[in-house]
């Protein structure tokens, strides 16, 4: 009876340890995730395969575009989010493909398809020594624009590369539930 008793302890006690050593260990996702380099707007962020320096920046409620040379202006249910940044490849010619936006409350918005027709956006092809400008554009909501991070990577799934997180600190949002200097309309038919 009494080893009966001690085997049920040792068999609770070694499922217990393995209880906890299941809640404490790492996810897989987080053992071939991405690997961070992390860095702030006008920082130059440093990659495995390419370097990127988020210049600006710039909100807007509507973006004007150009489309086979019609001008068009999108709208949006919440507000566009530009980000211009600056990129360099490192040691080898590279493309930097994928841009995605984490708010504040931790939702993610990926970049707008939207403007697929549109020169100076991602995927962009890169080469050493040859800084080239593109622009980050994202729909998102008014409150997601404080205290943002911009997740830059050359291909939808890093896993085991570096991947780019620019902070873009805090914003203040204005009476009018949009962050201060949104301009009605942004002009994308600007050059960068």
């Amino acid at each position: 009876m009494i080893r009966k008793l001690a085997n049920i302890v040792l068999l609770l006690v070694a499922v217990s340890l393995c209880y906890g050593l299941q809640l404490s260990k790492p996810h897989y996702g987080d053992l071939i995730g991405p690997i961070p380099a992390r860095g702030e707007l006008g920082d130059t962020v440093v990659g495995r395969g390419f370097e990127a320096r988020a210049e600006k920046v710039e909100f807007a409620r509507n973006l004007k575009v150009d489309r086979f040379g019609d001008s068009k202006v999108l709208t949006t249910g919440g507000i566009w989010a530009v980000v211009t940044v600056e990129f360099v490849a490192r040691a080898q010619s590279t493309t930097v493909a994928v841009a995605s936006w984490r708010g504040s409350t931790g939702l993610t918005y990926d970049q707008t398809e939207r403007l697929s027709f549109t020169n100076g956006l991602l995927p962009v092809a890169i080469d050493p020594g040859l800084p080239k400008k593109a622009r980050l554009i994202f729909e998102l909501r008014p409150d997601e624009a404080s205290d943002a991070v911009v997740l830059v990577s050359e291909k939808l799934m890093s896993a085991l590369d570096s991947q780019a997180e620019i902070s873009l600190g805090p914003v203040a949002i204005g009476p009018d539930g949009l962050p201060p200097g949104t301009v009605d309309t942004l002009d994308m038919t600007q050059p960068i």
